[in-house]
């Protein structure tokens, strides 16, 4: 897909994995809606960095639990760019519950995990099918997670998420076809806020044990997995309905 001119969606688009995707599509021409949910700062800081790479930049709160907040943020996306192509589905939340530790999960934990995580996904692109149909060449990437092909991460919830993500990746992909296509990235540990406000002082710990156990010797970047999903928007034509690991090699580590 050429992005020249063209207009995407990126949820939690103000850090991290988001806020890096949302700087390559704008270096490719693309004007870029950064949502959030609480992170307004980052999230206008990321849309001010966005324009001063020549293209049009909104920063827009929306809870994607909220079905009407999901639409409403598609309407103005369409209204502010006048059109919609790609959707990059990053926004996420978890609780960090070591796994044997039933009793610790609550069904506030279970209700907010999946709102974001997975029906916030789907109201996206449920809301954005009409107009990126429109368009006869769109993409929609779904950031999941090794956690929900290994059953590991921060808790039993989020590794449910991201599973359910991948499956509802395939059903897209199969109805929103041939005119958009669905696919999605499952990254393993990821430099950041995130982590190192879950893993709080382990985070070096962690990730240098990680760093030693894979075979790629490093962890993510936030651009390393930005790299999977441009690849999957701008040069893919026919791939779809598939979830590509960027994980260093975590998975195969044994």
């Amino acid at each position: 897909m050429e992005l020249e001119s063209k207009a995407a969606i990126i949820t939690g688009g103000g850090t991290g994995v988001g806020r890096a995707t949302a700087l390559e599509l704008a270096r490719r021409g693309c004007h870029v809606l950064v949502n959030y949910s609480r992170s307004r700062d980052e999230a206008e800081a990321t849309a001010a960095e966005v324009e001063k790479l020549g293209v049009r930049a909104i920063a827009y709160q929306a809870d994607v639990a909220s079905d009407a907040a999901c639409r409403a943020m598609v309407d103005e996306a369409v209204r502010a760019f006048g059109r919609l192509d790609v959707l990059v589905n990053n926004a996420g939340t978890t609780t960090f519950i070591m796994h044997a530790d039933l009793e610790r999960v609550t069904e506030e934990d279970w209700d907010r995990i999946l709102g974001v995580n997975l029906k916030g996904a789907f109201f996206c692109s449920r809301a954005a099918a009409k107009p990126m149909m429109a368009t006869g060449d769109a993409a929609i990437v779904n950031v999941a997670s090794v956690a929900g092909i290994a059953a590991i991460g921060s808790s039993i919830p989020y590794a449910a998420s991201k599973a359910a993500l991948i499956n509802m990746t395939i059903s897209l992909a199969r109805v929103l076809a041939p005119a958009i296509r669905v696919n999605a990235v499952a990254p393993g540990f990821i430099t950041g806020r995130w982590l190192e406000n879950g893993l709080g002082l382990a985070y070096e710990v962690v990730m240098k044990a990680m760093e030693d156990r894979v075979p790629m010797h490093r962890v993510c970047e936030p651009e390393d997995v930005t790299a999977v999903i441009m690849n999957l928007i701008a040069n893919s034509p026919m791939v779809t309905g598939q979830t590509i690991v960027c994980d260093g090699g975590m998975l195969i580590s044994g």
